[in-house]
């Protein structure tokens, strides 16, 4: 588990000053440039279609783990528009408040727990 948050500790603080030199340079402006990428159909546009697909997977499995309550569909928002920022950082409160339990982290404390009570 320490090896796993610290690649999590690592993509936040790379991801917060890349993000913050990216910014500097260009503005707040990502939106148009991303789906405009798409709207090309070149390989940018290839690219930033994938990713979405993740972010949209990253939202929905938030979501999914909480249950889909109000709290978990907005939590799945910020996952769909904080990427791998909201990611680093919630699965790294996971692996606190579930200590280090992967299945907890993954499945959520009430699916893991019905998980290991079925295989007994």
């Amino acid at each position: 588990m320490v090896w796993f948050r610290a690649f999590l500790i690592t993509c936040t603080l790379s991801i917060l000053v890349y993000t913050g030199v990216t910014i500097s340079a260009h503005g707040w402006n990502l939106l148009p440039i991303f789906f405009g990428d798409m709207a090309a159909m070149a390989w940018p546009g290839q690219f930033n279609f994938d990713f979405f697909t993740f972010l949209l997977l990253s939202g929905l499995w938030t979501a999914w783990r909480n249950d889909f309550t109000l709290g978990g569909l907005a939590l799945g928002l910020v996952a769909v528009f904080g990427g791998m920022l909201f990611l680093s950082i919630y699965l790294m409160i996971l692996s606190f408040q579930h200590g280090g339990e992967i299945d907890a982290m993954i499945l959520g404390a009430r699916r893991a727990g019905a998980r290991s009570t079925s295989r007994s």
